[in-house]
């Protein structure tokens, strides 16, 4: 009788185990990814709806008010960034916090271990957001200004390059805010309540103690850079991008980058 015997391969003889990719998930697959995820769900199409109504809803406001509103060009330009200003941080709040009140983090970050790729898509999906929305801002601007013209009224043509970069800045800015407030807390109702109440306390602070205003409030600062308004004001824009911007963005990272997953 014969006993038949199994042996086991010999790694080290054998062929080798495929290699581990260093590489993990090229970037441009994560953006894609993270894209989709901004843009592709019901709650992100009607968001985005929302903002494309809101901008469209402002530029009513110089058309149908000429003797209330100024008509120029810089004027009408300006309702388009309020518009896109109102919402669109909201859409970049969601990007940031949708891992975690999904509760597909562990996922995301299992396929993904170094976490600062991931961020870094979401943040260029949001800035990519940020460059489509000031293109159709400008798009809505052009329509409401082709609309005033029509009507018969004269036009300012004062549009200048610090004006159109206070437009883009300005857009930049609030949604890089919600892009901070994001990644700083985690939690999607949270961010977005937040996004709406910090701006009112401090706007209400800095009424108060009048000294503030223009160092803190972003309702003031935010507005300077619209306008184009740098001459005199750099300092406080500076500092309120500080506050409102840099530091709640730095801190969300290390939080993001160091934040166990349960």
């Amino acid at each position: 009788m014969t006993n038949a015997t199994m042996t086991r391969p010999d790694r080290t003889a054998g062929t080798p185990s495929p290699p581990v990719s260093l590489a993990g998930i090229p970037f441009g697959r994560l953006l894609r990814v993270e894209w989709r995820k901004a843009t592709d769900t019901r709650a992100a199409r009607w968001l985005l709806i929302l903002v494309a109504a809101s901008t469209v809803g402002m530029m009513l406001a110089p058309v149908l008010a000429p003797a209330k509103i100024d008509q120029t060009y810089s004027s009408y330009l300006g309702f388009a960034g309020v518009g896109l200003s109102i919402l669109l941080p909201v859409v970049s709040i969601l990007t940031l916090t949708s891992e975690w009140s999904q509760r597909t983090v562990l996922t995301t970050f299992t396929q993904e271990p170094r976490r600062s790729r991931v961020i870094n898509a979401k943040v260029a999906v949001s800035l990519l957001l940020a460059a489509a929305a000031v293109v159709f801002g400008g798009l809505v601007t052009a329509a409401g200004l082709g609309a005033a013209a029509a009507s018969g009224r004269e036009l300012d043509a004062n549009l200048n390059l610090g004006v159109v970069l206070g437009y883009l800045l300005y857009v930049l800015l609030n949604v890089l805010m919600g892009v901070a407030l994001g990644a700083l807390f985690h939690n999607s109702a949270a961010a977005i309540a937040l996004s709406f109440a910090l701006p009112a306390a401090f706007a209400v602070l800095g009424y108060a103690v009048s000294s503030l205003a223009e160092w803190i409030d972003s309702s003031t600062t935010f507005e300077w850079v619209l306008q184009g308004e740098w001459s005199g004001h750099l300092p406080q824009i500076t500092v309120s991008v500080a506050v409102w911007v840099a530091i709640p963005l730095a801190a969300g990272l290390f939080r993001t980058l160091r934040r166990e997953i349960n």
